[in-house]
C-alpha cells in the first residue's frame, strides 16, 4: 500500500513539473499523464550511465533497486536496451556498448503529443512503440481503436504489449519497419515518429489524409536535430516548420551512419585557408545549418603526428574535409567528388547574411523523401 501511495505521489509531482515547465498544456493530456503509470512500462528496469566512464559505460537498475521507482518518475530518458538485444536483467556489472532503445523523457513525450494537435475521433500512427508509454497516453486520450503503433524490434514490441495490457490498453501493435508505415490502416489523421530521421519516408505522407499532420524529428549525422510539424496537402506534398527546443532522439535503425571504415589519405586533395574553424559546430543552430549542407557527413577528431585534426567524412560519397588549426588560423584540405567544407561555409555564410534567423522560422517543403529547407532571406 505504501508503494502504491508513493507511486501516485511521484506521478502527481511529475504532472506538476511538466505543467510548470510548459510541456503539459491542456486538460486531456494532463488527465492522461495523471492516469498512466510510467513505472509499469519500466518493470524490466533500465540502464544508468556510469559517471566519469570513458567510453560510456552503463549499469543496470532493476525493480528491486531502491532508486528504481523514483527514477521512473523523473523527467529523464531511461535507456532500456543496449547493443540491440541486451536488457537490464541480462547483465551484472557494466556494459560499454551503444544504447538502442529507451523510454523517452516524459517532458518530450508530452510536448510532442501536445504539438500533434489531436482531437476526438482522430486516428494516429506511431512510429516506434518503444516501452509503450507514449502509446498508452494516446490510448487514454483517443481510445485503443484509434491508435496503431509500429516497432521494428519483436522483443521490444512484446514487452510493450504486455505492459499495455497490464494497464488495460489494447491498441493495434505491428512488428515491422515503421518507416514503411502501416498501409492497411491508412489513412491516418496524425503520424508521429519517436525516432530521428534523415529523411521523411514518402509512405508516411501517402498514408496521411490531406489536412493531416506528420510530426517527425529531422536529424543528420552531425547530430543536431529539430522537431518538425508537417501538414499534408491534396497533391501529396507536405510543408511546415521546425518547432524549436533542441530535442534529440536515437536515429531510426535504417538511418544510422555507416562505419567510417578505412580512412582516406588525408594528405591528398586541395588545401586553403578556412573561412570558419571547427568551433562553428559547437553552436546547435549553426551545426544544424551546416548539417543541411552535408546531412550524411560524419565528424571525428583525430590525432596524427602529434597534431589534432577534425575530419568531416561522407563515406558513401567518398568526399571529405579535414580542418587543422595553427596559431589561431584554420586551414581545410578537401577531396572527393564534392567539397564538403565549401558547402558548409556557403550555407552558414548565407544564413548569417540573412540575419541568422532561428530554426523556428525555417520553412520545410516535402515533395519526395528528402525535405527541402529554406529560411527567410534565402
Amino acid at each position: 500500500m505504501n508503494d502504491e501511495v508513493n507511486e501516485k505521489e511521484l506521478r502527481a509531482r511529475l504532472v506538476e513539473r511538466l505543467a510548470v515547465d510548459g510541456h503539459l498544456r491542456t486538460g486531456p493530456w494532463r488527465e492522461a499523464v495523471t492516469a498512466v503509470p510510467r513505472h509499469e512500462f519500466l518493470r524490466g528496469g533500465f540502464f544508468r550511465e556510469v559517471a566519469g566512464s570513458t567510453p560510456t559505460a552503463w549499469a543496470p537498475v532493476v525493480q528491486d533497486d531502491p532508486r528504481w521507482l523514483e527514477s521512473c518518475y523523473e523527467d529523464a530518458s531511461l535507456v532500456t536496451q543496449i547493443a540491440g538485444t541486451v536488457v537490464p536483467g541480462d547483465i551484472r556489472g557494466e556494459i560499454m556498448r551503444a544504447p538502442t532503445s529507451s523510454s523517452t523523457m516524459p517532458g518530450l513525450v508530452v510536448r510532442m503529443l501536445e504539438e500533434l494537435r489531436v482531437d476526438a475521433g482522430h486516428r494516429v500512427l506511431e512510429i516506434g512503440t518503444g516501452t509503450g508509454y507514449s502509446t498508452a497516453l494516446m490510448c487514454h486520450r483517443l481510445g485503443d481503436d484509434s491508435v496503431t503503433s509500429v516497432e521494428v524490434d519483436q522483443d521490444v514490441s512484446t514487452r510493450a504489449r504486455n505492459a499495455l495490457g497490464h494497464c488495460g490498453f489494447r491498441p493495434e501493435l505491428i512488428v515491422g519497419d515503421g518507416l514503411a508505415g502501416h498501409s492497411k490502416g491508412a489513412p491516418y489523421d496524425r503520424v508521429i515518429a519517436t525516432c530521428g530521421l534523415l529523411t521523411v519516408p514518402h509512405e508516411l505522407i501517402e498514408q496521411t489524409r490531406p489536412g493531416g499532420v506528420v510530426l517527425v524529428t529531422l536529424c543528420g549525422w552531425l547530430y543536431s536535430s529539430e522537431l518538425a510539424r508537417l501538414t499534408v496537402h491534396e497533391d501529396g506534398t507536405a510543408s511546415g516548420r521546425f518547432l524549436g527546443g533542441q530535442i534529440s532522439f536515437m536515429l531510426a535503425r535504417p538511418h544510422l551512419p555507416p562505419p567510417l571504415g578505412l580512412l582516406p589519405d588525408l594528405d591528398e586533395g586541395d588545401e586553403r585557408r578556412a573561412l570558419f574553424g571547427v568551433e562553428v559546430i559547437s553552436d546547435w543552430n549553426t551545426r544544424f545549418v551546416a548539417q543541411l549542407a552535408a546531412p550524411r557527413t560524419q565528424y571525428a577528431v583525430l590525432t596524427r603526428e602529434g597534431r589534432t585534426e577534425h575530419l568531416f567524412l561522407d563515406v558513401d560519397a567518398g568526399a571529405w574535409a579535414v580542418l587543422r588549426e595553427h596559431d589561431g588560423l584554420w586551414t581545410v584540405r578537401q577531396n572527393g567528388p564534392t567539397r564538403v567544407w565549401d558547402a558548409v561555409e556557403d550555407h552558414i555564410s548565407r544564413w548569417r547574411a540573412a540575419g541568422a534567423p532561428p530554426l523556428e522560422e525555417f520553412e520545410i517543403t516535402l515533395t519526395s523523401g528528402q525535405p527541402a529547407v529554406s529560411w527567410p532571406g534565402l
